[in-house]
């Protein structure tokens, strides 16, 4: 799908990381899968765990498990934040057009919103070689509230010296959708990631990017 340009410019782009700029399914659960086992509950599907990604580690935990009480949470935090740390980038990499499209908005202001662990969150980009790219990075435990809450990209925005009106958020998740729409921040969803693409037309994004390199037709 070709998206139509917005009618303000785009001054600053905001982007998830998983299921947006990095294929990191298998690595998660991988880890995912340690957890649980190690718990003795049944490794699951990579397609049934990337559903549950997206709303931070300890809803990825309890959705992935089914149900966990508060001190069983706090035993696959133990297990899976380690693992994860340590296998996080195996086999993790850049979706096709990400290095392209990156370089092609040099002119504009970058930064990285996710729900990931901050730890996590810096050995990813620094893997795919895309630290320098994001001046500002907010992880999921790096402010009070994160996704689908505003404050992230408000606190971005304002590091980059940015209005809402001229900012774009991407990513493949009605958590990002809901996000941006609460920041004021128009908002483009990208159909190859973790979500199904009918999930995401049904949360009215602006714009339906089928791949990452058509984001240079919305920011151009």
């Amino acid at each position: 799908m070709t998206p139509a340009r917005p009618e303000r410019p785009v001054r600053a782009v905001l982007f998830d990381l998983d299921g947006t700029l990095v294929d990191s399914r298998a690595d998660i659960a991988l880890s995912v899968n340690h957890t649980l086992t190690s718990l003795g509950f049944p490794p699951l599907p990579v397609e049934t765990v990337q559903r549950h990604v997206g709303d931070g580690v300890r809803q990825l935990l309890t959705r992935s498990a089914g149900v966990l009480d508060a001190p069983a949470l706090e035993r696959a935090l133990g297990l899976f934040l380690p693992h994860y740390l340590a296998h996080c980038v195996d086999t993790t990499r850049l979706y096709p057009g990400v290095r392209e499209t990156l370089d092609g908005l040099a002119d504009r202001k970058l930064a990285v919103i996710t729900n990931k662990p901050a730890a996590h969150t810096a050995k990813t980009l620094a893997a795919v070689g895309l630290t320098a790219r994001f001046p500002v990075v907010f992880a999921g435990d790096s402010l009070p509230h994160k996704k689908p809450r505003p404050e992230p990209l408000w606190e971005a925005l304002r590091r980059l010296g940015t209005p809402r009106e001229e900012a774009l958020m991407v990513g493949d998740s009605r958590v990002d959708i809901d996000a941006a729409r609460a920041a004021g921040v128009r908002v483009a969803a990208v159909t190859y990631g973790f979500r199904p693409k009918d999930e995401l037309a049904a949360a009215s994004p602006d714009f339906l990017l089928d791949r990452f390199d058509l984001l240079t037709e919305v920011v151009r």
